[in-house]
């Protein structure tokens, strides 16, 4: 296999360009979340590499969660229905103890044609058409989170709210299982805000409510953005919880 210089850094490693190889089967579909990938010694034959060589590139890609080692099994591409949780970026917890009995209730859906602000946080053009999915997220029986999330056209060509509600409004577990989107990282942006209207209506507080905003962008692969979330937070009870590695 020759090797290719990256214009930006010079020399590429090995196992970098091995690691952008089984990536881009990833991104391709050719194995599909939840399902098992080559061994490491079918992939250096594959690739006409050495098995060490592969190795190192798998373990990369399961720093960044994007396969999943199993001991005795192989290594399996990612996937939410795997995870624990079926809100893997939820980090609004309890006061006291862990999060528990966390419920999605589908408010309305809509077709729309996104803002110009949407479009580009979407990198779509402005006025594209896109999806608007409003949801509240319950904690133990509780209003605790009012969504807004705003989707692209593509690859979202054939939602429907029946789809929705057939996820029970778990909306990352959906993406991956109908559209073949897994959302690899999010980024978000955290700030305190006074609320009036239907928002705190939803979530049983009074008109110039303090909540918690969070404006949140999420990726798939190639670092593509998918969707736009905005979330409003009673934190009366609860907290933003971050972990820093």
């Amino acid at each position: 296999m020759e090797l290719i210089n990256d214009t930006n850094t010079g020399y590429v490693p090995l196992y970098r360009q091995i690691k952008r190889l089984i990536t881009d089967a990833l991104v391709t579909g050719e194995w599909a979340p939840g399902q098992p990938i080559p061994s490491e010694i079918e992939l250096a034959q594959r690739y006409k590499v050495s098995q060490g060589t592969v190795r190192k590139a798998i373990s990369e890609l399961a720093t960044q969660k994007l396969v999943v080692r199993h001991q005795g099994k192989g290594t399996f591409v990612a996937s939410h229905s795997n995870e624990p949780t079926k809100f893997p970026f939820l980090k609004v917890a309890p006061d006291q103890g862990a999060i528990n009995d966390v419920q999605a209730e589908l408010l309305d859906f809509w077709r729309i044609k996104l803002d110009e602000a949407s479009a580009a946080n979407l990198s779509v053009p402005p006025g594209s058409t896109g999806w608007l999915i409003r949801r509240i997220l319950s904690q133990e029986a509780s209003e605790t989170i009012y969504e807004e999330i705003r989707l692209p056209g593509k690859p979202f060509e054939v939602m429907e709210e029946a789809l929705i509600k057939k996820h029970k409004c778990m909306l990352y577990s959906m993406y991956e299982a109908e559209f073949g989107v897994r959302i690899l990282h999010v980024e978000e942006r955290v700030k305190a805000v006074l609320v009036e209207g239907e928002i705190v209506d939803r979530l049983n507080l009074l008109d110039g409510s303090p909540l918690l905003r969070v404006d949140r962008v999420a990726f798939t692969y190639g670092d593509q953005p998918v969707e736009l979330r905005r979330s409003y937070c009673n934190t009366s009870n609860h907290h933003y919880r971050n972990q820093i590695i």
